[in-house]
């Protein structure tokens, strides 16, 4: 027999509704993904339809600069009053927010000139005609201004077409061709790159060896190579033989690669028997070749273009941020169909009342995702006031759960609405995280960002003899002299993430 025990137990557990699903997804995307997403439901949604630009026929008729004005300048106004709500500024007082908001009134001719200038390059038709001689309007033709560009493995291609070979041959040149990288270099090994059967007989190494020959002499000297030595043997052994110190070059390339970075030059002078001024000049002439020979054939990935989410301009004495209109794209209920379907009486409507449903989510998602992005971009904005005046030196020290406890949210939520998202100023293009930094104590008491330490770590090493590099040490005693007191390893740290080698690998040649 059987015994069956029950037992009950009690747990909480979050459960995401699907418009909070929804919501929470459309944040985290960046302004690219979501131009897409929002497209895609577009299309597929009968109840969803682009926001007309023009309007309707009383709104055509007014004035484009005079329609664009008050909204700038209520934008502002709305991010002034934003700033002057934060409750974390305590250095900034009423009498000062007051005379910025006194400002903006002055401030509305630099918008007036804006909105022409924009007015004027809308009208720009670019380089490309848009009407024949008799001044009609014609389709444009994209031939007749679109640019094609040539890839490394097209200009092989069409320079290998110059050589008269074989059927085989042209097909193993062709494999060697296509598998060179970014970089122009053979990193596949000659057995991988014909498949098995795809050539009768198999080729062999020979064969490989011999196509490669060609390929390495088509084009820029150095592509084809298996290797960094590799690469800049072929490109010195291209050089006139009367070059002085080429041999020498080409025998330091070949053995002694490691010690042109350390600038060893007594070692390398003992090691050829040579002068240690030949050897500065044979170094010399190793580091004016180009390692990546075929980067000069690559190409721009349009999908690695930033949009910005958030203008930033200077209002008065006080810098504030404006949501970019142009890039976050719109989208509207389509009354029409919204109409004739609550006008409709057929049994069947569940299927069009999800879209439906679904269409009124996606705006609403759309506002709602717009406004915290905005909201998070302007709290930013007001606490590094000071960046946008003097750079990296003068960031100051941030935490996401400031933000967060600032404007009433979860940090979670802070962290989705800074991730891939950009704002534009005048010192260039920064993600929403390059304004979070963890904070360091200083000497006198008072604190700095890892963000200000690495900008002051950047300025000393770019100030610094050529031929005396400062090491990890010298720069923290430095460091330590101005008040910021942080480690070696700690200096070693910050000074990899700015991408700058060790002392020694950068001493002047």
């Amino acid at each position: 027999m059987v015994q069956l025990t029950y037992e009950l137990r009690m747990r909480q557990q979050t459960t995401l509704t699907p418009r909070l699903q929804q919501s929470v997804k459309l944040l985290q995307m960046s302004t690219l993904d979501f131009s897409r997403e929002v497209a895609h439901a577009i299309a597929t949604n009968p109840f969803l339809e682009e926001q007309d630009e023009s309007g309707d026929a009383e709104g055509a008729a007014i004035d484009a600069k005079d329609a664009h004005l008050p909204d700038a300048t209520q934008e502002v106004t709305d991010a002034i009053g934003s700033i002057a709500s934060t409750t974390s500024l305590d250095e900034t007082s009423s009498v000062e927010y007051e005379h910025i908001s006194a400002e903006i009134s002055d401030s509305s001719e630099e918008f007036s000139a804006y909105e022409a200038a924009a007015d004027s390059m809308s009208s720009y038709s670019g380089d490309y005609p848009t009407s024949n001689r008799n001044g009609e309007a014609v389709d444009t033709d994209v031939g007749q201004w679109a640019r094609s560009h040539t890839g490394l493995h097209d200009a092989l291609l069409e320079d290998l077409c110059a050589y008269p070979l074989s059927e085989r041959d042209r097909i193993l040149v062709t494999f060697v061709i296509e598998a060179l990288d970014e970089d122009g270099y053979l990193r596949v090994p000659f057995s991988e790159l014909a498949g098995d059967g795809q050539l009768d007989p198999a080729p062999t190494d020979d064969e490989w060896e011999v196509a490669l020959r060609l390929v390495q002499q088509l084009a820029s000297p150095g592509l084809g190579a298996r290797n960094l030595s590799e690469c800049l043997l072929l490109q010195l052994r291209s050089l006139d033989e009367d070059k002085p110190q080429r041999d020498l070059a080409c025998k330091i390339v070949e053995s002694a690669l490691e010690k042109v970075g350390k600038c060893d030059y007594v070692g390398m002078a003992r090691m050829f028997q040579a002068s240690e001024e030949e050897v500065r000049e044979a170094c010399l002439l190793i580091r004016s070749l180009d390692p990546r020979p075929g980067s000069r054939y690559a190409t721009v990935d349009p999908s690695c273009y930033v949009v910005p989410d958030v203008i930033v301009r200077k209002i008065g004495k006080r810098w504030v941020a404006l949501s970019n209109n142009d890039a976050v794209p719109k989208a509207q209920l389509h009354s029409t169909y919204a109409k004739l379907f609550r006008e409709s009486r057929y049994n069947d409507r569940h299927l069009m009342a999800k879209a439906l449903q679904e269409a009124r989510w996606l705006i609403r998602s759309l506002e709602q995702r717009n406004t915290t992005i905005l909201r998070v971009a302007q709290a930013i904005v007001a606490r590094q006031q000071t960046f946008f005046d003097y750079g990296d030196v003068a960031l100051r020290p941030l935490m996401l759960s400031e933000i967060a406890d600032e404007l009433g949210m979860h940090e979670s939520t802070v962290s989705r609405a800074t991730s891939n998202k950009y704002l534009a100023s005048p010192r260039g293009i920064f993600e929403f995280k390059h304004f979070f930094s963890r904070e360091l104590a200083t000497r006198s008491g008072g604190t700095c960002s890892a963000g200000a330490v690495r900008a002051l770590i950047q300025e000393m090493i770019e100030n610094e003899d050529p031929r005396q590099p400062l090491s990890d040490v010298m720069l923290a005693q430095k460091l330590a002299r101005e008040g910021v007191v942080v480690a070696r390893r700690t200096v070693s740290k910050y000074r990899a993430q700015i991408k700058y080698p060790s002392a020694e690998l950068r001493r002047a040649p």
